[in-house]
């Protein structure tokens, strides 16, 4: 379907297509194929469809914002500042699972010490071990939501962050490199509440290739803002 018409198919059924659109944007859901074994394919087909529908949250969140009456916005309770808490909320769920399933399920995963992804691990937290145990800590510390390492564009270095939902603990400035899903629905048909040996899992199979590209761009963000 074109972007056009999923607008369009979106704006007909939340009964917009009398009114002019602003703001709104539409995101689609790609279809992520997963080889790993060490996830189950009934828990593959159940975190692509969570996805699917935090894209189509973000979606209708989108279209309802460009038509929401602004003139009655206030801090107690207001329809736009509802929609406006929604939206990140959504936003964050969709592009975090879709960077999830990118960076992870890679049988062949290997990481070579001249790569831009080790070598800064390596500078930021002393050693890649140092990074992996660090790693580890705020994926079992995640109460519902993320392990994520990115760079933060104040700090000019990289540091890995517990994200619990999808929206709270966010440093501003940040740039994802890498991401793992903590939440229970990620790892809780194969794995039961061993969270660790489930992070452990995906360490072993991440991406490396995917990473690479994104430590890669954001070196690029810190050379423009130095």
């Amino acid at each position: 379907m074109k972007k056009s018409e999923l607008k369009k198919t979106i704006r007909d059924s939340l009964g917009l297509n009398d009114k002019k659109l602003n703001e709104a944007y539409v995101v689609q859901a790609q279809k992520y194929r997963l080889p790993t074994e060490l996830l189950s394919e009934k828990n593959k087909a159940a975190h692509q469809e969570l996805m699917e529908n935090y894209v189509k949250s973000l979606n209708e969140v989108s279209a309802r914002l460009d038509s929401v009456d602004k003139d009655e916005a206030k801090l107690n309770y207001s329809e736009f500042r509802s929609l406006k808490i929604d939206e990140v909320y959504n936003l964050n769920a969709a592009f975090l699972h879709a960077m999830f399933f990118e960076n992870v399920s890679d049988v062949n995963s290997v990481i070579t010490m001249d790569s831009m992804a080790f070598m800064r691990l390596e500078r930021d937290f002393g050693s890649f071990e140092n990074w992996q145990k660090d790693f580890i800590a705020c994926g079992l510390s995640a109460r519902n939501g993320w392990v994520v390492t990115v760079y933060n564009s104040f700090l000019r270095r990289y540091m890995n962050v517990v994200v619990d939902l999808h929206h709270q603990n966010i440093p501003f400035g940040s740039f994802v490199c890498i991401v793992v899903d903590c939440w229970e629905h990620s790892y809780y048909k194969d794995y039961l509440k061993d969270r660790k040996t489930y992070l452990y899992a995906m360490m072993k199979e991440l991406n490396w290739k995917t990473i690479e590209n994104r430590f890669n761009k954001a070196e690029k963000i810190n050379k423009v803002i130095s």
